[in-house]
């Protein structure tokens, strides 16, 4: 229930930030500052008639927005929204299994379901050509985003997004008496593992630049073209409900989840023995407001969301391909191998020289990865550059009865 109504909130953060970078106003009619303008368009979309076109199969047309919406809901079963001790330790998560991080991946992919149900059952060209790009489109994801959760599996050695959280709590790098937390964000492989989640991420949400089952300009609306009224709004709350999932499984993957700042407070406390007030008291403002902390962390994950929407163009449809299989899979599959050098190296030779030896191949790594990529491209297929001349310029002055072949609009 929460999340339901942190959902229209996301909805105006997003029209009134596109509004602000595009220097325009948004909505700022329908209560203080357009807050009830989320509001009007559910009850207006409520309304609405609800039109079925002929020719639809009926019962995957009426399945395919629950189909949608399900697993953006269940998505978060697994995610610990505070400390699993005390009051919260009986609230959260709400399933803390030991495959959380399967469940994630396994939901994530029943989200595209719903995309290709509605594309098939409209009888629509359009809306089929969506279904298939979307069902494309998260094969091409889903592979580097396993990946990249794999490292992080790796580094705590446990599949339990709880157990995730706890080992980023940690001395930073494994260093004894820092009292810097081991964020994942922090560290080498899982700055890259984060980037790399981020880019799948984005695009297993169909979200800018990575809308194309909808492509406007391509598909009329892409795979929800024949729907209206409150199944339309049910893909609507589906798309923005994913977004606000995935900012909180990524906020507790690599941002320390619950934790307010990256800092071991009773650490630093047993150190500083002066600062024992200050410390117990800011681990209990980060104890109680736990929730907050993620919820204020995956609402900035969607504000992310929103500033890559505002500065990306939309790519081409072998653009994304070629991300997804020759950027993001090799570079998460390396990504993934330097970590299984890095638990080695330190459970061989010691934290230091496992570090060094770590960023030395990681440095060699990146250089090799950044040569090839550079001389692939270069030895990619170069597309045929095309132009069209809508009125030939040579003409100044054409006749509306002329029928000369100079006059012809192509």
């Amino acid at each position: 229930m929460p999340i339901f109504m942190v959902m229209p909130l996301c909805i105006w953060l997003e029209r009134r930030l596109l509004a602000f970078m595009q220097d325009r106003l948004g909505p700022n009619r329908v209560g203080p500052m357009g807050l009830l303008q989320p509001v009007a368009d559910g009850a207006k979309l409520f309304f609405k008639e609800d039109i079925m076109p002929a020719g639809v199969d009926r019962f995957i047309y009426i399945l395919a927005p629950a189909v949608a919406l399900f697993p953006a809901v269940t998505l978060g079963a697994v995610v610990p929204y505070a400390a699993p001790i005390g009051t919260y330790g009986l609230l959260t998560p709400v399933a803390d299994v030991n495959i959380g991080v399967l469940y994630i991946l396994a939901m994530s992919s029943l989200g595209v379901y719903g995309t290709v149900f509605a594309g098939y059952s409209g009888n629509n060209k359009f809306s089929l050509l969506g279904g298939l790009r979307a069902s494309a489109q998260l094969i091409s994801y889903e592979l580097a985003m396993g990946m990249a959760l794999a490292c992080m599996v790796m580094v705590s050695g446990s599949l339990k997004i709880s157990d995730i959280v706890l080992s980023q709590e940690s001395p930073l790098w494994g260093i004894k008496g820092v009292d810097i937390e081991n964020w994942n964000a922090f560290t080498p492989f899982g700055f890259l593992a984060m980037i790399i989640f981020l880019v799948c991420m984005i695009a297993e949400t169909n979200r800018p630049p990575f809308d194309l089952p909808e492509a406007e300009n391509e598909l009329v609306a892409g795979y929800h073209t024949e729907y209206s009224s409150m199944k339309f709004a049910t893909f609507y709350m589906g798309e923005y409900l994913a977004m606000l999932m995935f900012g909180t499984v990524f906020a507790s993957v690599f941002l320390g989840g619950y934790n307010f700042l990256p800092i071991n407070w009773h650490a630093w406390a047993m150190a500083n023995s002066g600062a024992a007030p200050l410390c117990d008291f800011m681990e209990k403002f980060s104890y109680y407001l736990g929730p907050v902390w993620l919820l204020g962390k995956a609402i900035g994950v969607v504000v992310g969301y929103i500033w890559i929407r505002a500065t990306l163009p939309r790519l081409r449809y072998d653009q994304l391909m070629n991300l997804g299989w020759r950027t993001l899979l090799p570079a998460a599959v390396g990504n993934l191998m330097v970590v299984a050098l890095w638990i080695t190296a330190t459970a061989t030779y010691g934290t230091g020289i496992g570090w060094l030896i770590t960023l030395v191949v990681m440095a060699i790594w990146l250089g090799i990865y950044a040569v090839t990529v550079r001389i692939n491209r270069s030895k990619g297929i170069q597309f045929e550059e095309r132009s069209v001349m809508m009125v030939n310029p040579s003409v100044t002055t054409i006749s509306a009865n002329d029928k000369s072949p100079e006059a012809v609009v192509l």
